[in-house]
């Protein structure tokens, strides 16, 4: 038994751990959770735990719905609370999904990331992700009322409302006990908006990061009295939630993306690795910004993407060059405005990478940055000007997703096709739909 296993076994037994939750997620970016009692652990390590893969999205038809979930000892954290009954702690850990036969499941979201980062290692690069994640805290309430606010505060505000401050520190706590580290968090500038920036790491675990973030920072609103929604546009009259994505590739210990000799200090491979985003930013939305909600946030003049363009310090742009520390070597990277913080992580994380990439291998070239204010120009405005619009809706991110092979190839024929189903049928669902604003409007007519 490898020293990982081991000191996961020797944990439970000191910690007097009662239940581990073996964690993975679907298709949808839906967490998924089985727990086992610790005595169980040491042969779900050599024999993983089977499951029905067709209840799960996404994953298997009913003829072959035998699948293996397998604990990954290195994602091995306990919990930051005790039981209700505070007598004993508990522990999660992330599975990989494979087939009876050991081999991987193609619908595992970690398998399909873990295979875009083995080919940025094919090329010689490894990936690092830091993702500035957005939410809305709301006063408890049923689904099928209009949503709260929990505050009122607006940017950078620092006690508007109890709730707010105390939640921060209180998911903070949560989230570093868990091994996350955490570099800023504040009040964003819509009511009851917050924003948790997770510091750096590899792809891999960034995407088990976020999924654990969301997990704890819900929990950690239930306790505060207070709801957390990731929904990316709860209102009308607020900008939504974003999940701005800062990304570099590294070869070894250098910044693959860092360039003395630049006035941006960006080398040919940044340059590539943008061009590449902004080639295939129609192809990718589908999955960056994958619910019909989403497109209510990517909308004129609301303070998110709705162009293919890029720039430094230009927070109208899709892609942003961050120009706080423009001589620090280690620190040179770019930042993707358009993700939300409701996607999947891990297939956000691999479509991204496998469009900059895609840029570096075919050596794609990068265009003039914007100096405008991307998010006031009409879409006239901003044709005449050379900016490619990004999709309008989800039923326009699928038809330019359904023709891309960079995503075919990206997410594997399995994930493809069972994604395009899905958002079909969501689509579909809210075409048909007939929502108050119409009842209000036309009723009348």
């Amino acid at each position: 038994m490898d020293r990982q296993k081991e000191f996961v076994l020797r944990t439970l037994e000191e910690r007097d751990i009662r239940f581990v939750r073996l964690w993975f997620t679907d298709v949808l970016g839906y967490l998924k959770s089985v727990a086992i009692a610790p005595a169980e652990l040491e042969g779900a390590f050599e024999e993983g735990i089977g499951f029905d893969g067709s209840a799960i999205e996404g994953f298997a038809r009913v003829s072959e719905a035998d699948m293996v979930a397998r604990p990954d000892p290195s994602t091995f954290q306990v919990l930051p609370w005790t039981s209700s009954a505070g007598e004993h702690h508990s522990a999660r850990m992330f599975c990989d999904i494979t087939m009876p036969d050991g081999s991987p499941s193609w619908a595992d979201s970690r398998h399909v990331l873990r295979r875009q980062l083995s080919k940025a290692s094919d090329l010689g690069f490894s990936c690092y992700v830091h993702p500035e994640i957005e939410f809305f805290l709301l006063k408890p309430g049923d689904d099928d009322v209009p949503p709260v606010p929990a505050d009122n505060g607006g940017y950078f505000d620092q006690a508007v409302h109890d709730s707010a401050p105390n939640f921060r520190r209180h998911a903070i706590d949560a989230l570093e006990q868990m091994g996350i580290s955490v570099e800023f968090s504040h009040h964003e500038g819509a009511p009851g908006q917050q924003e948790i920036d997770l510091r750096y790491a590899d792809a891999l675990s960034m995407a088990d990061n976020v999924m654990t973030f969301r997990y704890l920072v819900k929990e950690v609103a239930l306790g505060d009295g207070v709801r957390a929604s990731f929904m990316p546009k709860p209102f009308a009259e607020h900008p939504g939630s974003a999940m701005h994505t800062h990304m570099s590739l590294f070869e070894g210990e250098t910044n693959a993306f860092h360039s003395p000799d630049d006035v941006l200090q960006l080398s040919d491979v940044a340059k590539s690795f943008i061009a590449g985003i902004l080639e295939h930013a129609n192809e990718i939305s589908a999955v960056t910004n994958q619910w019909v909600n989403s497109y209510k946030r990517l909308v004129h003049g609301g303070e998110a993407p709705t162009a293919a363009s890029w720039g430094a310090a230009n927070r109208s742009a899709l892609v942003r060059v961050p120009m706080y520390t423009p001589r620090k070597a280690s620190s040179r990277r770019i930042e993707v405005r358009s993700p939300d913080s409701a996607c999947n992580p891990y297939l956000t994380f691999a479509v991204l990478l496998a469009a900059g990439l895609r840029g570096i291998e075919k050596n794609y070239v990068l265009g003039p940055q914007a100096e405008d204010n991307v998010w006031n120009l009409t879409p006239e405005e901003r044709s005449a000007m050379g900016y490619n619009a990004l999709p309008g809706s989800l039923g326009a991110a699928l038809e330019q997703m359904e023709n891309s092979e960079l995503v075919a190839e990206a997410l594997g024929e399995h994930v493809f096709d069972y994604f395009l189903r899905n958002k079909r049928a969501e689509w579909e669902n809210y075409r048909s739909h007939v929502t108050p604003f119409e009842l209000k409007a036309y009723l009348s007519l």
